[in-house]
């Protein structure tokens, strides 16, 4: 594969304008070849134009034809793996292991999709079958089930440039759904977003689609995305990224002539509670853990455990030995972008001169895309006057929040805001004894975890990844596992329709074997239709 540095529209290449821009290797901070260039408006019309075109043909699909379409998409991101990693580590710098990781989860959750639709009953199917003799008024026959919304904006994301990205879960999720996706790249690396862009583009040729069922644009700013979530032909848009982007997105979204839903994954710090017991069995062993966990990809995931009550007991002064000694042996990291390093480093340094902090740090950044692993710790108190302690730093550092009284860890519990993940580590008898914590947790975040460390989501049937706001905006939803196909979906029902109109999920005969809720049952069985006379 070659790359252009242009948009690649409906299959065609586009010839973008403006000034063109190159991605920068972090690890060097030398730009890459080629040059790209920016979508341009008219690109942005012909994208959204050529989605709502496919719609009409690529929305009707049955789940088999656009199962096929994934498993296509999965076979031709395996094929070129290789390549997608190279490019991939040139303009991120994340290591090859994680980066050929990456292309797996990507291709898999294709496949976790392709199996979900190619089943059937995601689609929700109900019937409730004509009352016509039902006193005083009769009940007409009424059939139900999710279709798609129609065009939808996905926004790359920096941290994930494959997994959550062009070919990622939004994109994966989207055209599960029956829904053209147009995908506006990360600017941080627009070559691993062509390349992934091409595979898309080729299975769509390859399957017989529409070429509007995927369209890729290149920005170095912000025009394009704007456009995009405010062009009327885009249906809902799915971002992750910084919480003041994705707070702006929702708000062009919302104040549309005709608003729509714009999902959101922004800001999350995904608080970890020490109970006592752990704390008393295995102070060290979970410092280490805590360690490689906050570190993890240089602090640049999203579940990263950003902030840890820690209780003032038996067994805390060998966690924190342990703790400090690990972060203050750290080398510098290289973070993504630039942009992200200089974010971390004013953000880092606020707090490094708060005398309210007590501060451990790691080997110092020798460039600019480098960051310094840091370890704060403050007393309760003082976080529960000040909440923004509680806001995520998009980096390698953590913050403990030492507590002498129980009471006082549960206020600042309820005081959070929401996150996508809280953390337990404790034992068997800790839980039984914290059921009031456990209940605040459910109404802060989207998956809680026993004796485990967040960093690390599952692709799955039962997967959460999701919060109340700021970690999303929504929480009714998830961004990962196949319950993210329900972002783009809308129930439509059918009233009084003859069985060979409706689609083949709502006929009597059941013809695709799905589970569907017929009169208030779940059942695979046919509708029992009544014998006349």
């Amino acid at each position: 594969m070659e790359l252009s540095g242009h948009s690649l529209i409906a299959g065609t290449r586009a010839n973008g304008a403006g000034t063109a821009f190159r991605a920068v290797n972090p690890a060097t901070g030398q730009t890459i070849e080629p040059d790209f260039f920016p979508a341009t408006a008219k690109d942005v019309d012909a994208a959204a134009e050529a989605a709502q075109a496919a719609l009409a043909t690529y929305g009707r699909l049955s789940g088999g034809e656009r199962a096929k379409f994934l498993r296509t998409i999965a076979d031709g991101l395996d094929a070129a793996s290789a390549e997608l990693v190279a490019r991939a580590q040139l303009e991120t710098a994340l290591p090859q292991p994680r980066l050929q990781g990456e292309v797996a989860r990507t291709s898999n959750q294709l496949r976790l999709f392709a199996g979900l639709i190619e089943e059937g009953s995601w689609v929700n199917a109900r019937i409730d079958t004509a009352l016509p003799e039902r006193k005083p008024l009769p009940r007409p026959d009424l059939r139900s089930m999710l279709r798609p919304l129609g065009p939808v904006a996905v926004f790359g994301a920096s941290n994930f440039p494959l997994a959550f990205s062009v070919a990622g879960g939004d994109t994966a999720s989207a055209l599960a759904g029956g829904n053209p996706v147009i995908v506006k790249a990360h600017p941080a690396h627009p070559g691993t977003s062509e390349l992934a862009a091409q595979v898309i583009a080729e299975a769509a040729r390859a399957c017989g689609l529409p070429g509007g069922v995927f369209s890729l644009l290149l920005d170095a700013g912000i025009e394009v995305g704007k456009a995009l979530v405010q062009h009327p032909e885009v249906k809902a848009a799915g971002f992750t990224g910084s919480h003041t982007a994705g707070r702006a997105l929702m708000d062009l979204a919302a104040q549309r002539h005709e608003p729509i839903p714009c999902f959101t994954e922004m800001s999350s710090t995904n608080p970890v509670f020490i109970l006592p017991g752990a704390l008393r069995e295995r102070g060290a062993q979970i410092a280490t853990g805590l360690h490689g966990s906050f570190t993890l990809g240089a602090g640049q995931f999203c579940t990263k455990p950003g902030m840890v009550f820690l209780p003032k007991q038996e067994g805390q002064d060998a966690f924190l030995a342990e703790l400090r000694k690990l972060t203050a042996g750290s080398q510098a990291f290289t973070l993504l972008t630039p942009g992200i390093a200089a974010s971390y480093r004013r953000a880092l340094e606020k707090r490094l001169a708060d005398a309210r902090l007590q501060t451990s740090t790691g080997t110092e950044a020798a460039n600019s895309c480098q960051a310094t692993a840091a370890l704060l710790e403050t007393e309760i108190d003082t976080f529960l006057a000040d909440p923004s302690l509680s806001d995520e730093i998009f980096g390698p550092d953590t913050l403990i929040v030492h507590y002498g009284e129980r009471e006082a860890m549960l206020r600042a519990a309820a005081q959070l805001q929401g996150h996508l993940t809280a953390t337990l580590l404790g034992t068997p008898e800790d839980l039984a004894a914290y059921q009031d914590l456990i209940a605040i947790l459910e109404r802060k975040v989207g998956r809680i975890l026993f004796n485990g460390f967040p960093t690390g989501v599952e692709v799955s049937h039962a997967m959460v990844h999701g919060g109340p706001y700021p970690a999303t905006s929504d929480s009714r939803f998830t961004s990962v596992g196949s319950q993210a196909i329900l972002r783009f979906a809308r129930p439509v029902c059918w009233q009084g329709f003859p069985q060979a109109s409706l689609p083949a999920e709502l006929q009597n005969e059941n013809p695709l074997g799905i589970l569907r809720m017929i009169d208030g049952d779940l059942t695979r069985s046919a509708v029992a239709v009544p014998v006349a006379g």
